[in-house]
């Protein structure tokens, strides 16, 4: 159950990020002044008397400034009410890049706002930040997870087939990498990433980065799997028919590993959405104008945010709700490959 509860919910995720221009009521860098720092503005369900209505809307927001802390502090205002449009034209936009539009899931017409997890120290809406910041965030893992499984799956199975001296160099380059502290290694090689670069080059810059530091682990499980498989009858039949070394890795071992090579890919996507989120954290990762949840949280790193605008926090529950998921869908492959293994 836990195992569909996460499945359902990155299926969810994904899919309002596929769709995230859409979904957001406003795009990534529409800046809202005279709205800088304003908490939550969510929906209601009653109208300008108070009473319950089935038609959602949306309040006032005013204004005023404290003259002894000189902070703008933001207040409801129920008699003012503002209709929550659905499907509804708001603020131009390309669809996938490709498709100009400007419908929106929800939006409410000007002067009305929508702030449903409030606004940055811009003005820009977090809501739409988030889900913009979960195309990079949530995609970054799979690029890594991806270029990993390349890597520590191939020199996985040659390191099993052939051992002798190619296992022994594989393996000392595993123990070299391992015994690298894992975020200082990071920080390492993605400074190592030109600042020059364009956004687009730095996001695959730091896909690589991951999935170099990463990649050991999964070979030395495919290596423990192929040493059981390589005397096996189908194997030493191949060899005795003259199969050449490439079809016997490639058509009768790496196949054998799949099950167990899925499973490790799952497990290892929350650990590669992670290293993103701490190296834009640090500033070292995706950088503006690219929106990542690392970013939204690099931006919330000040103390006064938990003071005084704690739902910039909001970016570490996604990260907190994928990793959870991709663990509990993880868990549940792992049980569906082994039945034996939580025995």
């Amino acid at each position: 159950r836990l195992a569909m509860f996460g499945l359902v919910a990155l299926i969810v995720m994904y899919t309002l990020t596929l769709f995230a221009d859409f979904v957001a009521p406003y795009t990534v860098d529409q800046t809202h002044t005279q709205y800088v720092g304003a908490p939550p503005h969510g929906i209601h369900f009653r109208d300008t008397q108070g009473n319950f209505s089935l038609a959602p809307v949306v309040f006032g927001l005013k204004s005023e400034t404290n003259l002894e802390t000189f902070r703008r502090t933001f207040t409801d205002d129920p008699t003012v009410t503002y209709p929550v449009r659905f499907f509804a034209s708001g603020t131009p936009y390309k669809m996938f890049g490709l498709i100009p539009t400007d419908k929106h899931l929800f939006t409410v017409e000007e002067p009305g706002k929508i702030f449903i997890l409030g606004t940055d120290s811009t003005g820009r809406d977090l809501f739409s930040r988030i889900l913009y910041g979960a195309r990079v965030s949530l995609t970054v893992g799979l690029v890594g997870v991806l270029l990993s499984l390349m890597i520590g799956a191939f020199l996985g199975v040659v390191s099993g087939y052939f051992g002798g001296v190619v296992d022994n160099l594989i393996q000392r380059a595993i123990e070299v990498i391992s015994s690298i502290p894992q975020i200082p290694l990071w920080l390492a090689l993605a400074a190592a990433v030109p600042p020059n670069w364009s956004p687009v080059k730095v996001y695959f810059g730091i896909a690589v980065v991951l999935s170099f530091v990463s990649w050991g682990g999964l070979a030395r499980q495919v290596r423990g799997i192929v040493l059981g498989l390589r005397d096996s009858d189908f194997v030493v039949a191949a060899r005795y028919t003259n199969c050449n070394t490439f079809r016997i890795l490639s058509r009768h071992l790496l196949p054998n590993t799949l099950s167990h090579v899925l499973v490790i890919a799952t497990t290892a996507i929350p650990g590669m959405i992670l290293g993103e989120t701490s190296l834009s954290f640090l500033g070292l990762g995706i950088r503006p104008p690219m929106t990542s949840w690392g970013v939204l949280l690099n931006e919330a790193q000040k103390v006064r945010v938990l003071l005084q605008q704690p739902w910039l926090l909001a970016p570490a529950l996604f990260v907190l709700l994928t990793i959870v998921s991709f663990n509990f869908v993880g868990d549940g492959l792992r049980d569906a490959a082994d039945p034996f293994a939580g025995e």
